[in-house]
């Protein structure tokens, strides 16, 4: 049986590159940047929280010129975002503590950054990405969505416990942060490493009104 690593930062500490080998191109994630460029005004300050290798999310933004900023809890995640992604800037940090000032982001981005989080831990950092942003600012969502609550699993050979929302609830919370949802879309995604089981995806797509 394997240790079980129960923060997000012991998980991707120890993950590393591996992570990005064995999800680094999940169409679901491409898709939300290629919606948020098509979007987002020239040279827009973009948050990416949960940045991990930094790539693909924020190394495709700065290539169509806009001003990044990644934070991670995971300190290896961020040594090797810098190395890979130099224009744009990472930070080790926790989203459920980290301060910015209000309406400073034209957009954010939360790819499967939320799932060892509570669900209220969730809904909190919801609220806070609804104040981060400016009117009109842009929030993209991507996470694998289940009515599941501290469910123990294996993830690349280490045992974590999750936590996630169903579609429609994923949609209400953050509609109840105060963000027009515009958009969701749903796939399946069949990873290439060896016994790695096909994951259910979901983009929630939100702007702040206004």
């Amino acid at each position: 049986m394997s240790e079980e690593l129960t923060t997000a930062a012991e998980l991707f500490d120890a993950i590393g590159a591996g992570y990005e080998e064995a999800f680094g191109r999940r169409p679901v994630v491409d898709a939300a940047v290629r919606e948020l460029i098509e979007v987002l005004p020239p040279s827009a300050r973009v948050l990416d929280i949960g940045s991990g290798t930094g790539r693909p999310a924020a190394a495709e933004l700065v290539a169509a010129g806009h001003r990044v900023t990644g934070i991670d809890v995971s300190a290896e995640m961020v040594r090797i975002a810098r190395e890979q992604v130099p224009g744009a800037e990472f930070v080790r940090a926790d989203v459920r503590e980290w301060e910015t000032a209000p309406g400073s982001w034209d957009a954010v981005c939360a790819f499967f950054s939320f799932v060892q989080l509570s669900r209220a831990e969730t809904e909190r950092v919801l609220g806070r990405i609804a104040g981060w942003l400016a009117p009109g600012g842009r929030f993209a969502l991507v996470t694998v969505p289940a009515d599941i609550e501290d469910v123990p699993i294996e993830f690349l050979g280490h045992s974590i416990r999750v936590t996630s929302f169903p579609v429609d609830a994923l949609v209400e919370r953050v509609h109840a942060a105060g963000l027009e949802v515009t958009g969701t879309r749903e796939e399946t995604f069949e990873p290439e490493t060896p016994g790695t089981e096909p994951e259910e995806h979901v983009l929630i797509s939100a702007r702040k009104p206004g």
